[in-house]
């Protein structure tokens, strides 16, 4: 089964021998191994040798490799160095903080520093609710890991999840204007991380968990939500929930049923699989059977796991037992969160009429696109080289967004469901088709709306500290 590949460019400093026919030896080599030759600049020439700076484009990491080899195999040649431009990208960190003030004089100084800025501190300490308007606290998020469930690596602690969180925080300013800052925590115990973002809490207005492992994500966020007075989520259980919904609300328009009437079956009861089922029944689906490794969760089974316990308490109306493709009879939609390969065509065929069929494992699906596709209706996955990519940055900039300018001390299942229904608001009935359910994660328009709807339930609800008033087409703050 294929694995997607990564395009990337190397850039080689090789030493090879001045004489003629070398440069034509090296560039064989290269294309022969599958790099393509995109630039080559001289750094020094001596009589009996030249060093040149060769800009390789290769498919994947493997092809880079062979690329390498290929090279230090021909007689003569040596590679000085080499590096490739995602490694380039990250030399540093990608992110930096800057001041919105430029310091130039003493008058500027005495401002933002001292002697000013004791009256803006005495000012807080007399009305806490003043950070909000008056320090970094406004606009900024915190990107919580302990680095055990990063992406599709796994455990690979604090460090090696700090790229990740970066990345992340690079997401945030660029498609919703938010500061944001990684947390990479070096401790596994659910009492030290809770402890450890309480104490951190006052610098920021919104707590954005990721990529901790479950069954200890759910127990993290529950006592964050608890403990603290800002909005606390973790967007690996509620960013995936929200676009799987998103996406469902147009695939059911597209096959022509109703989201009350699907039954659908869910495998995977990890921390997305759980929080997608409880999305889907907040929605108003009626029939969801949780399937794990060992079969469909039912209420004849005792489960140690109390997410399991409720799940199996809540969903699978018929409490149907058996394997996946035991269960997948007669359901109208598939939503895949768990293991590469399980979902077979044989399976899909016998899904109800027009099934739906959502193959989120990453890299590889529970089953490809170009393999479900004669016998799925409509197919979504978590891979941006197939249409209907469902991608948590739909969801996550817009819903922080939101709760930020409303000052909400939390997220509710009104505000994801908000969100959910915004996203899928986006691809209008014209556009609607089988290969369009869900908007590009580039779409302006998305944020916009999913902040919108994500402030307007929190105020609906009772949780925004901050009203947003309609003046002359634009959305201004009442008050500072």
């Amino acid at each position: 089964m294929p694995i997607p590949a990564i395009s990337f460019t190397v850039i080689m400093r090789i030493e090879m021998p001045n004489e003629p026919g070398a440069f034509g030896v090296l560039t064989n080599a290269i294309g022969d191994a599958g790099g393509t030759i995109a630039a080559v600049d001289m750094h020094s020439v001596s009589k009996t040798h030249m060093m040149r700076d060769v800009t390789i484009n290769v498919a994947s990491d493997a092809v880079a490799n062979e690329v390498r080899a290929a090279v230090e195999a021909i007689d003569g040649v040596r590679i000085i160095f080499a590096s490739d431009s995602t490694f380039l990208a990250h030399i540093g960190g990608k992110i930096r903080i800057e001041s919105k003030i430029p310091l130039k004089s003493r008058q500027d100084l005495s401002i933002v520093y001292t002697p000013g800025v004791a009256r803006v501190s005495m000012a807080i300490a007399a009305d806490p609710a003043k950070a909000f308007q008056l320090t970094i606290k406004r606009n900024m998020v915190a990107v919580v890991t302990d680095g055990t469930a990063v992406l599709g690596l796994g455990d690979i602690g604090p460090l090696g999840a700090l790229p990740v969180m970066e990345g992340k925080v690079m997401l945030f300013r660029q498609f919703a204007g938010i500061d944001a800052f990684p947390i990479c925590l070096d401790t596994k115990d659910v009492d030290e991380i809770v402890e450890t973002v309480q104490r951190i809490a006052p610098v920021f207005g919104g707590i954005n968990l990721e990529d901790i492992s479950a069954p200890r994500c759910f127990e993290v966020e529950e006592r964050l939500i608890e403990a603290l007075d800002i909005p606390v989520m973790h967007d690996d259980q509620h960013g995936t929930a929200v676009v799987i919904l998103a996406a469902l609300i147009n695939a059911t328009q597209v096959v022509g049923k109703r989201l009350e009437d699907l039954r659908i079956v869910v495998s995977g009861s990890g921390a997305a699989g759980t929080a997608t089922i409880k999305m889907l029944l907040g929605a108003g689906v009626r029939d969801v059977i949780p399937v794990d490794r060992s079969g469909a969760l039912n209420r004849e089974d005792r489960y140690e796991n109390p997410q399991w316990r409720w799940l199996a308490e809540h969903c699978n109306r018929e409490n149907r037992r058996g394997s996946l493709a035991d269960v997948l009879e007669g359901v109208d939609v598939f939503i895949g969160v768990s293991a590469p390969g399980i979902l077979q065509p044989e399976h899909i065929a016998r899904m109800a009429r027009d099934p739906i069929v959502f193959a989120m494992a990453n890299p590889t699906p529970e089953i490809m696109p170009d393999v479900a596709a004669p016998v799925a209706a409509v197919i979504a996955t978590g891979r941006s080289d197939f249409p209907n990519q469902v991608n948590n940055l739909l969801a996550f900039p817009g819903i922080f967004r939101g709760a930020l300018d409303v000052r909400a001390r939390r997220i509710t299942e009104r505000m994801k469901l908000a969100a959910a229904f915004a996203i899928a608001s986006i691809v209008t009935d014209d556009e609607r088709n089988p290969e369009y359910i869900i908007p590009s994660v580039f779409d302006v328009r998305v944020v916009d709306a999913v902040a919108k709807a994500v402030a307007t339930a929190a105020m609906e609800e009772g949780v925004a500290r901050r009203t947003l008033v309609k003046n002359e087409g634009e959305d201004l703050a009442a008050g500072v």
